[in-house]
């Protein structure tokens, strides 16, 4: 079982299916039930491979013919070998993770470049939601109540940054995402970012390559 193609397809994927090269080996971490996987399978003809640490979930994607294992992000990445894969994946699952700073480490350890998205906790309508109102927000992006949320490390963009300077990570590219709007491109070290951006989407590699990347325009259209 495959995607509908006129189906809508989530901004980020649109995204990370724009940055993928065909053909690339790529790993979904926290990959659900197979949208993203199915969706390069068929716009980039990747080698595609996920982990899933539900059960269902896993079920979903064998039967749509997808190779996925159960694993844990916190746990199991480090039983794949350095360099086996050219893209890792972690979307909207960062804030999920018990361990994100070894998590982040461990993508760029076992692939070339990783890209992560992840809601943004500073942007204006959170801030606003918690000086009006003193209670936990809920948003487009962090829908769900405090005492019923996955997510157990909400950061925000200058977080996120400064975690990657920390890790001597090279930003390669940004995006700010809004449900229902295309991705903008953005410029992650400028202070109103922070501000803007409602989720945010990095394209990120462990060194300055001898080829430059492309212009952000290209890469986020």
């Amino acid at each position: 079982m495959s995607l509908d193609p006129n189906l809508p397809v989530r901004e980020d994927f649109r995204e990370i299916a724009r940055l993928v090269r065909p053909g690339a080996r790529v790993l979904d971490v926290g990959c659900g039930e197979g949208d993203l996987l199915d969706l390069l399978r068929r716009e980039k003809q990747v080698d595609g491979r996920g982990l899933e640490i539900s059960a269902d979930g896993v079920g979903a994607c064998l039967a749509r013919g997808l190779s996925v294992m159960q694993g844990d992000a916190d746990r199991d990445l480090a039983e794949f070998a350095p360099d086996a894969f050219d893209y890792a994946i972690l979307s909207q699952t960062l804030q999920a993770v018990r361990q994100p700073r070894q998590v982040l480490s461990d993508l760029l350890r076992l692939a070339e470049r990783a890209i992560v998205s992840f809601p943004n906790f500073g942007h204006w309508r959170v801030r606003c939601s918690l000086l009006a109102h003193g209670r936990m927000p809920e948003t487009h992006a962090l829908p769900v109540p405090w005492w019923a949320t996955p997510n157990i490390h909400l950061c925000t963009l200058r977080d996120f940054v400064e975690l990657c300077d920390d890790l001597g990570l090279r930003i390669e590219a940004a995006a700010a995402l809004r449900e229902g709007e295309p991705a903008r491109p953005m410029d992650s070290s400028h202070w109103i970012e922070n501000w803007r951006a409602e989720s945010a989407l990095f394209l990120l590699s462990r060194t300055r390559h001898a080829a430059e990347p492309a212009e952000r325009g290209d890469l986020f259209g």
